[in-house]
């Protein structure tokens, strides 16, 4: 017996880097030193030591995440080349919630058997994203194995890291009681909390506004880099949150932990201020009623989420509800900051406020009067 017959095919894998190759060749810069084929990808800081750069004390920042269960979908849709996108946008918009430029990118994609079209349809959607995000594709690793997967299973995996001034850091220490809330439209719900949608919406073929809702599901995570370092030269920002797993709930206070300790900060969300995009009423009412279908369940769920305060919780604190990424700043800047992320072409509002509070990082929901 030899490799290949134990279910690892070499030559498959050669055809598979050829591929990957020619994706990551146009995410590249000069400030690469070396080629995918290496045992380590190379990264020349020079730049950002320089005088012109201007910074005086160059931060790394690293982050690592993965595309989770959403996956599954996109094998059953056998549509691969979003979930590429997925894993950078999960990666790189966590180091940008701390004023990160991300530099450089790698993925780990692993499988049961190697097939090289569908591997570079991934690694595709991955050089997708780091060209959106002027980051590097600068390598990665593909592990084959046999009888650890299922066949035609993968699992991506990334890991990005990026730079920043240290004078220039987001940590939450600036923001204030009186800051205001800005949320950034997410593109969907981007790769959390598909662990539950797969189990409440099991027919992907359902139509859901003329199109499968597996290709709903598989719409890629926004990619919030560029608009937000533009506006920060323009604006000072207070402090940012990526809403992944947890939602609303988890991680709108996670931007409040380098906060003053004597000064206790409060996010309050105004009901209504962005409207909540229809899948996420149509996943309520699936959470609801699992044999749910159509544009009554759809109807039901927007109920759902108006009368049924247990859901409307459980929903915030699982999806990003129609926000992908928020922003504190000065309640002086809010209207210039919407409007520039509107002129970019990344709809924003302002969702709520900073207030002191007696209990460190909570969250809560008000109505607001019209």
């Amino acid at each position: 017996m030899d490799y290949k017959q134990a279910g690892v095919d070499i030559e498959e894998g050669y055809r598979a880097v050829g591929k990957y190759r020619e994706h990551s060749a146009k995410t590249m810069n000069e400030a690469v030193l070396n080629g995918l084929g290496s045992f380590a990808g190379m990264y020349s800081l020079k730049e950002y030591f320089s005088a012109a750069a201007a910074m005086e004390e160059p931060v790394l920042v690293s982050g690592t995440d993965g595309v989770g269960t959403k996956l599954e979908i996109a094998f059953k849709m056998r549509k691969y080349d979003t979930i590429g996108i997925d894993c950078v946008a999960m990666c790189v918009n966590d180091i940008l919630c701390h004023g990160a430029r991300p530099l450089f990118f790698l993925d780990y994609l692993a499988c049961g058997k190697l097939d090289a079209d569908m591997a570079a349809e991934i690694v595709k959607g991955v050089a997708s994203g780091c060209r959106e995000t002027d980051c590097v594709l600068l390598g990665g690793e593909t592990a084959e194995m046999p009888g650890f997967y299922d066949m035609g299973k993968y699992d991506i995996a990334g890991f990005t890291v990026g730079m920043v001034d240290r004078k220039n850091i987001i940590d939450g220490s600036k923001i204030r009681g009186g800051d205001v809330l800005i949320g950034i439209a997410s593109s969907g719900t981007h790769s959390n909390g598909y662990s539950l949608i797969r189990r409440v919406l099991p027919d992907l073929n359902e139509d859901f506004g003329g199109a499968a809702m597996g290709m709903v599901l598989l719409e890629p995570t926004r990619l919030y880099v560029r608009p937000v370092l533009s506006l920060m030269k323009k604006i000072t920002v207070h402090g940012m949150a990526h809403i992944t797993g947890g939602g609303f709930y988890e991680n709108i206070p996670r931007m409040f932990n380098g906060g003053e300790t004597s000064v206790h900060l409060c996010g309050v969300i105004h009901e209504g201020s962005w409207t909540i995009p229809p899948i996420f009423a149509r996943i309520a009412s699936g959470c609801y009623n699992a044999g749910s279908s159509g544009p009554a369940a759809q109807k039901f769920g927007a109920e759902l989420l108006k009368t049924d305060p247990v859901m409307k919780k459980q929903m915030f604190n699982t999806f990003n509800m129609g926000i992908g990424f928020v922003l504190a700043v000065d309640k002086a800047d809010a209207r210039q900051a919407i409007e520039e992320l509107d002129s970019m072409g990344f709809p924003a509002w302002e969702i709520g406020r900073v207030e002191n509070s007696t209990e460190q990082g909570a969250l809560r929901f008000e109505c607001q009067l019209t």
